[in-house]
């Protein structure tokens, strides 16, 4: 499922789609529980499954590895290919099935989220410690 994730754009609704896939099979992984005084069988809710599965979600890890590999992308230099497909811009307009953000749109986003606005991604990459830490923050934030 991870497989090529870094170049995937995701809508708002495949977020939630791959969410609910991943508490289904975390479901299924660890199965109903017993309860101690009845004896009864009951499927695990949300808040359950959270504590039993320590690992962060799929969505979050998706956008840790988004982000690892464009700071690799970001530091190659101006000469190859892959720079110049992150930065480069689209001569054509863009089919309407088509997500409405760009690639780049969504590393700005999730900037945000871990408080840096208003400063150039491409510059901030350069500066490999700082990056992974902006990576590792974004891994221990409880935003979707």
């Amino acid at each position: 499922m991870l497989y090529g994730c870094v170049t995937w754009s995701l809508t708002l609704r495949e977020e939630h789609r791959l969410r609910v896939f991943e508490k289904r099979v975390l479901k299924r992984i660890f199965g109903p529980k017993r309860d101690g005084v009845t004896g009864e069988w009951t499927k695990l809710h949300n808040e359950e499954l959270n504590g039993l599965y320590s690992s962060p979600n799929i969505v979050r890890v998706m956008k840790w590895r988004r982000m690892r590999w464009v700071g690799h992308v970001a530091r190659m230099g101006e000469g190859r290919g892959r720079y110049r497909f992150l930065v480069g811009k689209p001569e054509r307009r863009r089919p309407l099935e088509r997500a409405r953000h760009k690639w780049e749109d969504n590393i700005k986003m999730h900037l945000q989220k871990v408080e840096c606005r208003g400063t150039e991604w491409i510059k901030l990459v350069q500066d490999r410690d700082r990056w992974w830490a902006i990576g590792n923050a974004m891994m221990n934030l409880r935003v979707h």
